[in-house]
């Protein structure tokens, strides 16, 4: 089966209709093997944009193109069967107004299988959600902290704080009337997560935001501890895999110089066995 072609068990609308009920779990992925790990356990699967922090060694989400969200985004759709995918329009794919956003949509669904897109912003871009909802593509919407606009927001900050709290408020009202049938919120106090989920009917989903929150995602590097310098307040450490596969590197280049690698058990003889 192709990616167009391929189904998910779980849809936007059974997201949605989690509002409120079983906390809704989610994490990123990039490549097809992490996606397989994720699909018994997530309900939604998101190909993120910081693939190109986290992957292509970017400093922040600005670079990364359509072509890299589609790489992607098919490698993913090939190792899901439950989960839904999500994936995010990169930077400067949907900004310019809805019928740009509709044809970058459009390409990243037909080429990916993704079930959903997700973009950044909220009042501003209220009218692109409607624009894209009416025309069958289920929008995530994003706000709070939203990376690709780090320069104008002065970096990586917790957004909605005293007087900002009334925008955010006014952010989540407007994709929700819009037709988005999730939000997240990142990097937004806990107190304010816990207001917006009590206002909207739709599900939000933090990531440094509230466990009142309707669902959690997280970059899935981040979490299994692959960097070791990098690690967000927000972030939970459920191993640290970054130290364990440096060791074992280490190891194979010590086994490598010392010349224990390969052994017997790894290399082939001249004649092929006898068969019995």
């Amino acid at each position: 089966m192709s990616a167009s072609t391929r189904k998910t068990a779980l849809t936007a609308e059974d997201i949605r209709a989690m509002k409120g009920q079983s906390p809704i779990v989610s994490l990123t992925a990039y490549t097809t093997p992490m996606a397989q790990l994720m699909d018994d356990h997530c309900d939604f699967v998101l190909v993120g944009d910081s693939v190109g922090m986290v992957l292509h060694g970017l400093p922040s989400t600005l670079g990364v193109t359509m072509d890299m969200m589609v790489m992607h985004g098919a490698a993913v759709a090939r190792g899901l069967k439950r989960a839904m995918m999500v994936i995010d329009m990169p930077f400067g794919s949907y900004e310019q107004g809805p019928e740009q956003a509709f044809a970058n949509a459009a390409r990243l669904m037909a080429e990916t299988g993704a079930a959903a897109v997700k973009l950044e912003g909220g009042v501003e871009m209220a009218d692109t959600i409607r624009f894209l909802v009416k025309r069958g593509i289920p929008v995530m919407a994003h706000i709070g902290l939203t990376p690709q606009s780090i320069n104008t927001l002065g970096g990586y900050k917790v957004q909605g704080r005293d007087e900002a709290a009334k925008p955010l408020i006014s952010d989540a009202r407007a994709v929700t009337d819009a037709g988005a049938f999730a939000v997240v919120l990142e990097k937004v106090p806990a107190n304010l997560a816990d207001q917006v989920t009590e206002i909207i009917d739709i599900p939000t989903i933090g990531i440094g935001a509230s466990v009142g929150c309707d669902g959690q995602v997280l970059v899935v590097d981040d979490m299994l501890g692959f960097f070791g310098a990098f690690k967000p307040k927000f972030v939970k450490r459920y191993a640290e895999l970054g130290p364990a596969a440096e060791e074992a590197i280490a190891e194979y280049a010590a086994e490598v110089r010392a010349r224990a690698f390969p052994g017997e058990e790894h290399i082939f003889a001249d004649h092929a066995p006898k068969k019995d």
